[in-house]
């Protein structure tokens, strides 16, 4: 056990102790280090006014993410380097991403222009990017003045700029000699964080204190202490345990990680399962697809979560763990209530199971919300179907924010399955929804909103796959075609 949080901001190594374990990056940077450049602004993680970039070992390496400081927990930075809007510009000189901001006059007043210039700072280390990286990268950055063209131009200019020189050696050693294996455990203010490095400590931890907050991304948890002010009591960090972000295929389904994030799987998914790449694309801006999980987005159990209804279409299982014991569920019967799960004391989950795609199905997975970033979904649909001879075989019809837990229409399913997948049984089936969901009304949508949605996505499901469009474009897509 070790009870020092260690990590480096810049260059400098930083030993921390007695340290209350929800203290965020961004009090920590602001009140005890004055590294005011790293803003508050919504405290949620949805603003990007606090971005900074934080680096891991990798390869070799450090590779860097952006990341919302507001919402990271200080301890979970160990073993990391964090570097902020400070640490850029060199004996005078300033980064390419800063002087493209300069020489495109990015900025105007100024409050949000450190978390861009950081977010435009990860992304120039990957070089050129195309306009749809550019604002990927960008899209969990607000402005209030500039209208966003001129910060877009410094994104594509910072890359004609001359890189400055990064020797990283001495920073590199230094993360590696700290990677000892230890388990970090600190406790301060009645508070207690623990990150363990197995999987067999991570769940003996969980079954011995089954009221732990079992923390991943923080991209929720973090609000219940930014803006509920809650006292989390002890927490169970998932982010050290070895091999629980890893994504392993397992021949007829891959076996993803609990602490997979969504960053990391959305190649996987999208290779398997392009609708599903699309829709993780759109959960929170970059620096929220860094930190969450997509096992958190699945624990947390909300209605509205994004990859339940995908995940539940495509007929996912769920590994879950209880001390030694494995079992292993539908992913569909996790969910018992508004959020309450099939999930006993001091159980955790460990890894989702997707099957892959049986040769010939078709699968579509579509999100509405108000703004097509940054944004919480409305109504979250997602659609498996199986033909034989242009029959029904099988449908996987799975729906999120229509009721109180993600859930199929088991209604709608039946009226499809043994016939042809024509418009008159899509339009039954349409019908048929109303027996299986009863949707609510909210600051989102109306009921009747979310019904005629619902009812049109799936309309919409069949016109891509039977009617043959000529093509399908991304909202993001058509804003630059």
């Amino acid at each position: 056990m070790r009870n020092e949080v260690r990590f480096l901001l810049g260059d400098e190594p930083v030993t921390l102790t007695g340290v209350d374990p929800t203290t965020t990056l961004l009090d920590w940077l602001r009140d005890q280090r004055r590294r005011t450049g790293t803003k508050e602004g919504c405290a949620e993680g949805d603003c990007g006014a606090c971005t900074v970039a934080v680096g891991k070992p990798v390869d070799g390496g450090i590779e860097y993410e952006a990341v919302n400081a507001c919402i990271r927990f200080l301890p979970t930075l160990d073993g990391t380097r964090v570097l902020t809007v400070e640490d850029l510009a060199k004996d005078g000189t300033l980064h390419p991403a800063q002087q493209a901001m300069v020489d495109c006059h990015g900025s105007q007043c100024g409050f949000c222009t450190p978390g861009f210039v950081m977010s435009l700072w990860v992304l120039h280390q990957d070089g050129p990017a195309s306009p749809q990286r550019v604002d990927d990268a960008l899209a969990g950055n607000l402005c209030r003045c500039t209208g966003y063209r001129p910060i877009a131009d410094a994104a594509q200019k910072m890359a004609e700029l001359p890189a400055p020189p990064r020797d990283e050696t001495a920073a590199l050693a230094r993360l590696q000699a700290w990677a000892d294996g230890q388990t970090l455990d600190v406790s301060a203010n009645g508070q207690r964080f623990v990150a363990p490095t197995t999987l067999d400590e991570f769940c003996d931890l969980a079954a011995a204190h089954p009221d732990a907050c079992i923390l991943s991304g923080g991209t929720d948890v973090g609000l219940w202490v930014t803006k509920q002010l809650k006292r989390l009591g002890t927490v169970i960090y998932t982010g050290k345990v070895a091999g629980l972000d890893a994504i392993t295929d397992a021949g007829d389904h891959l076996r993803i990680g609990a602490a997979v994030t969504y960053t990391q799987a959305q190649d996987a998914l999208a290779a398997l399962y392009p609708d599903m790449g699309e829709l993780v694309r759109r959960i929170g801006g970059q620096q929220v697809r860094n930190m969450g999980t997509i096992g958190g987005n699945v624990a947390n159990g909300s209605p509205i979560g994004d990859t339940p209804p995908a995940l539940i279409a495509a007929g996912a299982g769920l590994e879950l763990r209880l001390g030694r014991g494995v079992r292993v569920i539908p992913l569909e019967r996790f969910f018992l209530d508004y959020r309450k799960q099939d999930r006993w004391p001091g159980e955790v989950v460990t890894a989702i199971l997707l099957p892959k795609p049986a040769p010939g199905s078709l699968f579509r997975a579509y999100k509405v919300s108000k703004r097509f970033d940054q944004d919480i979904s409305a109504v979250c649909g997602a659609f498996s179907i199986q033909l034989d001879g242009g029959v029904v075989r099988a449908a996987r019809l799975a729906y999120g924010g229509m009721a109180g837990v993600p859930k199929r229409a088991a209604n709608a399913e039946a009226v499809l399955v043994g016939r042809p997948w024509d418009e008159a049984a899509v339009r039954d089936a349409m019908a048929a929804l109303a027996q299986d969901f009863t949707p609510m009304s909210d600051m989102r949508a109306s009921a009747a909103y979310r019904a005629k949605v619902a009812a049109n996505l799936l309309y919409r499901c069949w016109l891509e796959t039977a009617a043959a469009l000529p093509m399908r474009l991304t909202g993001r897509e058509v804003a630059h075609a």
